[in-house]
């Protein structure tokens, strides 16, 4: 047995993220420019290749597999990946196969995931009105996104609404959205906007809104009580007293989550990113495609988790509007 992925600060490596593309059918303001100049599809990692940088890392301890973005259904022929990934939930090696989604095209596709193993989704969804989603969105339908959850329900999968805090857009429907995940037996978790990429017109200076202040809102009408529920992620979750649902809060600026990561991302090329608020990578790809061997690819994942730092480097103290990071949400997949 392989032993298992330990970074320079004692965490066990058991999540990996996996961006599948850098596209996306949205344009969501606060995640991609209008005017977004795409990864050539050559160079994209084949699914052959995913597949198996995926499976080293399930050989090496690894036991929850998130897929993500971009808009990861909207690459072709994504549910032969699903379906090869199938069977490491069938050998018990892999907990849980999942996905971030922005809901678009869960319709087409939710029975086809619940048949390879998926249990559970995270769909992106900001705010339940239609004139605000296409503001937010650019491109999007709120509801195409409405009906894809609806067929990731009738599927049987668990779905968890996760929505950007926006100061001055979705500020007032703090209590809205949460009645309505209630009614629909949806969790919701809130998460800051976080600086990455360079978004053009749009400042996040004005659009951060500290998740302090929501709860704070929250709380003049819910009853909320703490819990210990820790999910393999960075949100921080409390139960309503009066409906019994569970609200996560992901603070990467007002309360980082650095000292209990457990993850790193993959992304569509290749690069490895031992945190998502860094910059520094490494590329697997050389060795996948240097005919290394199942070894040599799983030396280089050893090397590169021994460079995990302790902590990312979001900051808006520094009051600059630009991206801390400078690649887009979309490129590491969030």
């Amino acid at each position: 047995m392989n032993a298992p992925l330990i970074d320079p600060f004692a965490r066990a490596i058991r999540y990996l993220r996996v961006s599948v593309t850098d596209r996306c059918d949205f344009r969501c303001t606060y995640c991609m420019s209008e005017n977004m100049t795409f990864l050539p599809k050559a160079d994209l990692l084949t699914l052959e290749e995913l597949d198996r940088l995926c499976s080293a890392f399930v050989r090496l301890g690894v036991d929850k597999l998130r897929i993500t973005g971009g808009e990861p259904l909207v690459r072709k022929g994504i549910m032969t990946f699903f379906g090869a990934m199938s069977r490491h939930l069938a050998s018990g090696a892999l907990k849980e196969l999942t996905l971030t989604t922005n809901g678009s095209q869960l319709a087409k596709h939710a029975e086809a995931l619940a048949a390879c193993g998926v249990r559970r989704v995270n769909v992106s969804l900001d705010t339940l009105d239609a004139a605000k989603f296409q503001a937010i969105t650019r491109w999007g339908r709120l509801g195409q996104v409405l009906d894809g959850i609806a067929a990731a329900r009738a599927a049987g999968l668990r779905v968890k609404i996760n929505a950007v805090a926006l100061k001055g857009v979705n500020d007032d429907e703090v209590f809205s959205l949460a009645e309505w995940c209630a009614a629909e037996g949806h969790d919701l978790t809130w998460i800051e906007v976080m600086p990455m990429g360079d978004m053009g017109e749009v400042a996040r200076l004005d659009q951060f809104w500290s998740l302090k202040d929501l709860r704070r809102r929250l709380a003049t009408r819910l009853a909320l009580t703490e819990l210990p529920d820790r999910t393999g992620g960075p949100a921080r979750y409390v139960r309503v007293e009066q409906t019994g649902q569970t609200i996560g809060f992901i603070t990467p600026l007002t309360h980082n989550f650095c000292e209990s990561c457990n993850r790193v991302r993959l992304t569509c090329t290749g690069e490895l990113f031992m945190c998502l608020g860094q910059e520094d990578r490494a590329d697997l790809r050389v060795p996948l495609r240097a005919d290394a061997g199942d070894a040599g690819v799983e030396a280089a994942i050893r090397a590169a988790i021994a460079r995990k730092p302790r902590g990312h480097d979001f900051d808006y103290s520094r009051a600059t509007v630009a991206g801390q990071v400078t690649r887009h949400m979309s490129h590491t997949g969030g």
